[in-house]
């Protein structure tokens, strides 16, 4: 066979060569040991919480070692592809501050562009005709039905299946059966012609799990579609050899392609980046039958869990810096122990380390992360933390982003309420959704607020009648010691006004202090515990405040 005839008779219609690319897409010109990674998701789905896991640790490779972190789109799928994925996609790491040194967005495009693969045909096809040129390609008009055939005969065989050597039938057409059916229109698609060999083996040392043996690839994979589009692993050999990519971060699914991206790089005559196998996020799923309680770890999934869509987080109302210091524990092991001993730096002065990320997959823990998320919003500003929740209400809450958008100076209130007690910082909200199910009584409308009433058994009605309608003479809303105004009023009806001296005297007090406060505490907020109540009826205002009052009040004579 004369390959290159073969070949210009193929590829008419291409004329640059592997050289000319070489030229059109050099070396990279940056410090040694500085890592070129990427992220290259298909636009045919939502974002997972993996696919944010892997970009996170790219991004943070490069950046720590002053490279380079770039998108590509492998969009060659175009049957599964979504409308405005690309956008998905950006827009979802925008969210996470984990913006793109390069790729398919405006002022992204540079000469390692384009960085969407279908744009990419002519680039692949140049490549390929050089593999044909040396004998490592080949056209193949082999059936779909004839491929059933050759899987039945392996099978009956017991022998692999696949594309290969003896069962590799497309690899014996001489070039005039070639040409023939070529004149003839039938359709085709390009192999690899694998030189690979049954019983070989190669041999990888990966960065997180050290040393690995496979078996050689003997398989004859599509390189090219019948539409001349590569398939997933030609098009990824190529683009990260011209890209320059020179660390991929991966999931450990990919680990058993290992021989095959290897074999392509090598007959290509491509540097081999490093691959490193990352282990995948994993869930305890809990299930009960008549022998007992099991527990198994499976993989987060896009169909059972919601949880796995990084949307979900958005949704959620988890600060974006809450979720990536989560996932910064599980990539490596020091991490907590170093944000411990470095309290006032961030992520970004922390050197993440390949050896200490976990080999087996990591649980996500939902609580974990809401007590982490807890720890971050705690440190934040309140007019950090105002700016956050104006930006996730915007989308989520409409009540909440009118409030805080109408009053500011109010809602800033209600963040110091739950953000601190007296001068200790308080850590009870985890994530903004929060705010309505812990503080609906700041957020909701009166029109819609609905307060269950957390009121113990021991205040009569006759008790809180006589409370409310005392508070109500004078709510002392203006009163520069609101307290001390409480326990005069409550003195007045009975109620001790200091709690040590009560409970040496129960029997001569109607109650103390404390139940005068919670009698009230229950009528604006519903619950027996909340943040200062002065503050909480202040910003409220008293029309609101004699309002939730009255309307206790006809509740508990109901």
């Amino acid at each position: 066979m004369d390959y290159n005839k073969l070949a210009d008779l193929i590829f008419a219609d291409i004329t640059d060569t592997v050289d000319d690319l070489e030229k059109r897409f050099p070396e990279r010109d940056l410090p040694e040991g500085a890592r070129v990674t990427r992220f290259a998701p298909s636009p045919t789905g939502y974002m997972h919480i993996g696919g944010l896991y892997a970009a996170m640790i790219s991004r943070k490779l490069a950046k720590q070692s002053g490279g380079v972190f770039y998108l590509r789109i492998e969009d060659t799928d175009r049957k599964r592809e979504l409308e405005d994925g690309v956008n998905e996609i950006i827009n979802s790491l925008k969210k996470f501050d984990l913006g793109f040194d390069e790729g398919p967005f405006e002022g992204g495009e540079t000469i390692y562009g384009p960085y969407k693969q279908s744009e990419r045909k002519e680039i692949y096809q140049t490549c390929v005709k050089k593999l044909m040129q040396e004998g490592y390609a080949y056209p193949d008009f082999t059936t779909a039905e004839e491929l059933d055939e050759i899987r039945a005969k392996q099978e009956a065989a017991k022998v692999d299946i696949g594309y290969y050597g003896e069962y590799a039938v497309g690899r014996n057409l001489t070039y005039e059966q070639i040409e023939e059916k070529l004149a003839a229109g039938e359709p085709y698609v390009v192999r690899l012609k694998s030189p690979g060999e049954a019983g070989k083996t190669v041999i990888y040392s990966d960065p997180i799990r050290g040393k690995i043996e496979m078996p050689e690839n003997i398989m004859d994979v599509v390189l090219l579609k019948s539409d001349g589009i590569p398939t997933y692993h030609f098009a990824h050999a190529v683009d990260d050899h011209f890209m320059r990519t020179n660390l991929v971060i991966r999931g450990d699914e990919w680990l058993a392609s290992y021989p095959l991206h290897k074999q392509l790089f090598d007959l290509c005559g491509f540097a081999l980046p490093k691959y490193a196998h990352i282990a995948p996020i994993m869930k305890l799923e809990v299930t009960v039958d008549e022998e007992g309680e099991h527990q198994r770890k499976r993989k987060l999934s896009k169909r059972k869990d919601p949880e796995a869509a990084v949307g979900f987080y958005a949704e959620q109302g988890f600060p974006s810096v809450s979720v990536l210091e989560y996932l910064m524990t599980i990539a490596n092991s020091n991490y907590e122990e170093w944000h411990a001993a470095h309290a006032d730096k961030t992520i970004d002065d922390f050197t993440l380390s390949l050896k200490k990320m976990p080999v087996s997959g990591a649980l996500f823990d939902m609580v974990k992360l809401n007590d982490v998320s807890k720890e971050m919003i705690s440190k934040l500003t309140a007019e950090e933390c105002y700016n956050l929740i104006m930006e996730w209400a915007k989308e989520h809450d409409e009540n909440i982003y009118t409030f805080g958008t109408q009053d500011k100076d109010g809602f800033m209130k209600t963040i110091n309420l739950w953000k601190m007690s007296g001068k200790k910082v308080r850590k009870d909200v985890g994530k903004w959704s929060d705010l309505r199910a812990m503080f609906g009584y700041l957020y909701t409308p009166e029109d819609e607020l609905d307060l269950q009433y957390e009121i113990d058994e021991k205040y009569t009605p006759e008790m809180i009648t006589e409370v409310i309608e005392e508070y109500k003479k004078d709510l002392f809303l203006d009163s520069e010691d609101w307290f001390s105004s409480m326990k005069a009023m409550g003195e007045k009806i009975g109620y001790c006004p200091n709690v040590k001296e009560y409970k040496q005297n129960p029997d001569g007090y109607k109650g103390s202090i404390t139940d005068v406060c919670t009698i009230v505490r229950v009528a604006i907020t519903g619950k027996q515990n909340s943040p200062d109540l002065f503050t909480i009826m202040n910003v409220i205002g008293k029309d609101k405040t004699m309002g939730r009052l009255d309307k206790f009040l006809a509740w508990v004579n109901r």
